[in-house]
């Protein structure tokens, strides 16, 4: 195995599969990459509230790549085991009109530039309220390239991934994507250092970072269709080891619906459960979880198992 790089300029603003890869890697090698943050270096520790007027929107969400995973293709799967997320020392969350769940109601820009406090896992909300947010930095931006022609939009998630904006897949965890075209061609940015389920104003704790990530080729999970994660014990965003299924679809109903019908795929395929089995069991044990609202036209809705219901196996 072999650890490779991707530069903080080796960036791109579509998921499209005309974009040659920066780098060509082997099943099972590891990457590092430096990422600037979801402005794109347009805001910075020394930003205002007017920094949001003059956001150029069109920059946003960049990613990293793309990279070439041999033996990658079509129908396979894609296992991206996080191995670490260093964050810079700051971060900004951002009002930006007209984006987020409540951008009716909040139609002027606003901009809170925080300070990391990376060796205590924590920032200042309002220090004189004793108000502090716990840091659980992950990457919002993980991806192939989609196996249908054209350039798609970096903002809204989609099937092959992007941006899933999962606070639960960060260090320890591992992402699987449905790889659409040859190589995979593999993508990764949108520093966070926090976010709650949903970034329900649009915007997280963004930071610039550098993301170390194991990309594999899987041959026997075909039931991967849209991405899925495995959650280690020692997450500190969950607190129990989960497997997570996903629905993303522009109607939230069908997304929902999607996350709970792969669930029932999955735990067929490697339980040996039937439909109407997997389904009660969902009922009883599973979780959904609202994890992206607001970057349309999809939503990104999951379905977390447990995995101390799955293990006697």
């Amino acid at each position: 195995m072999s650890i490779h790089s991707v530069k903080r300029a080796h960036t791109h603003l579509a998921w499209d599969n005309r974009i040659p890869p920066v780098i060509h890697v082997q099943s099972g090698d590891t990457v590092t990459f430096d990422c600037l943050d979801a402005s794109n270096g347009q805001i910075t520790k020394e930003s205002t509230t007017e920094t949001i007027r003059s956001l150029v929107f069109s920059q946003l969400d960049q990613v990293s790549g793309p990279v070439y995973v041999q033996g990658a293709a079509p129908g396979d799967t894609l296992q991206v085991e996080v191995l670490s997320v260093d964050t810079a020392d700051w971060g900004w969350t951002g009002i930006i009109p007209g984006f987020g769940l409540l951008h009716d109601e909040f139609p002027e820009p606003k901009l809170k530039i925080w300070t990391l406090d990376k060796e205590g896992g924590y920032a200042w909300f309002d220090e004189g309220r004793g108000m502090r947010v716990r840091l659980r930095p992950f990457a919002g931006e993980m991806g192939v390239a989609p196996g249908k022609n054209g350039a798609f939009s970096t903002i809204p998630p989609l099937c092959t991934g992007g941006n899933i904006d999962t606070r639960h897949v960060c260090a320890g965890s591992t992402l699987y994507l449905p790889v659409e075209v040859d190589g995979a061609l593999f993508s990764i940015g949108d520093g966070h250092a926090a976010q709650g389920d949903g970034e329900v104003c649009g915007t997280a704790i963004e930071t610039p970072m550098k993301v170390t990530v194991r990309l594999s080729v899987v041959k026997d999970k075909g039931y991967v269709k849209t991405p899925h994660f495995e959650v280690p014990q020692s997450n500190f965003a969950v607190g129990e080891a989960y497997y997570c299924t996903t629905g993303v679809d522009s109607d939230v109903g069908a997304a929902t619906r999607g996350a709970v019908r792969h669930m029932i795929e999955f735990l067929g395929v490697e339980y040996g459960l039937g439909r109407e089995e997997a389904y009660m069991l969902c009922s009883v044990a599973g979780d959904l979880r609202m994890h992206e609202v607001v970057d349309m036209p999809n939503y990104v809705i999951g379905m977390m198992m447990p995995r101390s219901v799955l293990s006697l196996r």
